[in-house]
């Protein structure tokens, strides 16, 4: 044993005098090109290629490195064998992760790459005014030299793709509204938001399946139709116009939008608005991927049709919106336009819907919402502005039967035919809105079979009185229409001497100018 130490100790000490030639025979200048030719000829026989992605990007986080994290964790969920759990904020969901340095195999387009999670202790740091993790963390990916322009071309940017379809699943989306106008907080964002938490989904929408199923592949053309608006020359975005009578799920409608989409919602409330700058700065803080919602546009400003207006008022050509009514700002209610600070003008609108600033974002979906379509400009109304009209109609038979399951559990074979048949034939001659069915199945949903009788009821009285408010309605039409003909004839003689004289005293005026 003390022959081999003896032995040991003379190699170690030849080493140790190997190496101080060494080192002064091969200056560090020497000994690195040699190094560094050496793994040149390394690389040059090898059949991989490496790219390294760090955490940190100087003192900037690398947004690719946080992008390679969520995708792989869709895979490393089923393959992997030791990972990490983590939950982001405002998440519903937690996200699996390689552990540190793991390895996990990933497939594109039948080509392997190799995916490796190296973590290392970081030096020590010198005084920085962003202090560093202890850790360095990065990801290398190794692929076949082959195989590189595929992997630099496309594999990376759907890397990004995949990554925001799943950051967008698993978080949770958030409502933004404007209630400080124009004004920006302490962060510089004039929104505050709240978690997004509606049930509401088409499933769930008291709706006719069919117009409901047109919708639903409307949205879902908008939502994968990046390649179809750059070919085409169009701004990525689209309007729907919601108008029907109130209660009958326009806002129901607007969440189910958004829960089927993964959108944020903006919920811009006009009346809090004071100028077309506000609003366009308004359009700006806006994210893509997210619905923008004026909700009763009739009602907070004032949107009277034009060619009504002209009609009714002769020459008057005044265009601006103002804010209706005044009281709800709390100003004086003093003069339109901007430069009272209390009005926006129907252009400003206009423009945030379908001008320069409209294209500001991409992915984003303008509601418009009204009881009264009737009352709204025609050029507000049109396609690029509102490109789909969706009347929110009374409760339908089809409609029905959605409320029925998703408040009695009730299927389509669980009621008695002979009560279904009087349900469809009361149902169109009622014109009860969903939120009123809704509130007479809520009522009694304990009891189910006095819940559909306590409806077929409501239903019933409700026809009856549509049909005698109809009745009434048509007299009254008909004695409107006695008394105009009454008037139009009393009218008639006075309107022939009004011509008789205006006749005479053209032709005194063309006499005089004969004499002259």
């Amino acid at each position: 044993m003390k022959e081999f130490w003896t032995t040991m100790a003379s190699v170690m000490g030849v080493w140790a005098f190997c190496q101080s030639i060494l080192h002064t025979v091969f200056p560090p200048e020497l000994r690195f090109a040699s190094l560094k030719l050496f793994n040149r000829i390394t690389n040059w026989f090898s059949l991989y290629c490496y790219y390294d992605i760090t955490e940190i990007d100087g003192v900037n986080t690398n947004e690719l490195y946080n992008a390679v994290q969520l995708y792989l964790s869709s895979s490393a969920s089923i393959i992997g064998n030791r990972l990490s759990l983590t939950r982001g904020l405002n998440s519903s969901a937690i996200t699996f992760g390689l552990s540190n340095n793991d390895c996990l195999v990933d497939v594109y387009n039948g080509v392997a790459v190799l995916w490796e999670h190296v973590v290392t202790q970081r030096q020590s740091q010198t005084f920085s005014w962003r202090p560093l993790p202890e850790e360095k963390r990065g990801f290398t990916l190794r692929v076949r030299k082959k195989d590189k322009s595929l992997i630099l071309e496309s594999y990376l940017d759907f890397i990004m793709e995949k990554a925001n379809e799943i950051r967008r699943k698993n978080q949770d989306r958030l409502l933004y509204t404007n209630s400080r106008g124009g004004s920006l907080d302490s962060r510089g964002h004039p929104w505050e938001s709240v978690p997004f938490k509606h049930p509401s989904t088409f499933d769930t929408l008291a709706m006719d399946p069919v117009k409901k199923s047109e919708i639903m592949d409307d949205l879902q053309d908008f939502a994968k139709g990046e390649v179809f608006y750059q070919k085409t020359g169009r701004a990525w975005k689209r309007g729907y116009l919601l108008y029907g009578p109130p209660g009958t799920g326009k806002s129901s409608m607007i969440a189910a939008m958004a829960n089927y989409l993964g959108y944020d919602i903006y919920d811009l409330e006009l009346t809090e608005v004071n100028n077309n700058s506000e609003l366009r700065k308004l359009l700006m803080k806006t994210s893509s991927k997210s619905i923008i919602v004026i909700e009763d546009i009739d009602c907070s400003i004032n949107l009277t049709n034009r060619k009504k207006s002209n009609n009714s008022s002769g020459r008057n050509k005044n265009y601006d919106v103002s804010v209706s009514p005044p009281d709800m700002r709390g100003g004086s209610g003093s003069g339109g336009g901007e430069e009272g600070g209390n009005s926006i003008t129907l252009s400003g609108l206009l423009n945030f819907t379908d001008g320069l600033w409209s294209c500001c974002g991409s992915e984003r979906i303008f509601v418009f919402t009204t009881n009264h379509i009737e009352k709204l400009d025609p050029a507000l109304l049109r396609s690029g502005r509102m490109d789909m009209h969706i009347f929110m109609s009374y409760c339908s038979f089809p409609a029905l039967k959605i409320l029925l399951k998703n408040y009695l559990e009730y299927e389509e074979g669980d009621l008695e035919r002979e009560m279904l048949e009087n349900l469809e034939e009361v149902i169109d001659k009622a014109e009860m809105t969903p939120a009123d069915i809704s509130e007479v199945l809520i009522k009694n949903r304990r009891d189910k079979d006095k819940a559909v009788r306590e409806l077929l009821e409501a239903l019933r009285v409700r026809a009856e009185k549509k049909r005698e408010k109809g009745g009434s309605r048509e007299r009254n039409s008909t004695d409107v229409e006695d008394e105009e003909e009454e008037k139009r004839a009393l009218e008639s003689p006075k309107e022939g001497c009004e011509s008789q004289e205006s006749f005479k005293k053209g032709e005194e005026d063309d006499d005089d100018e004969k004499i002259h």
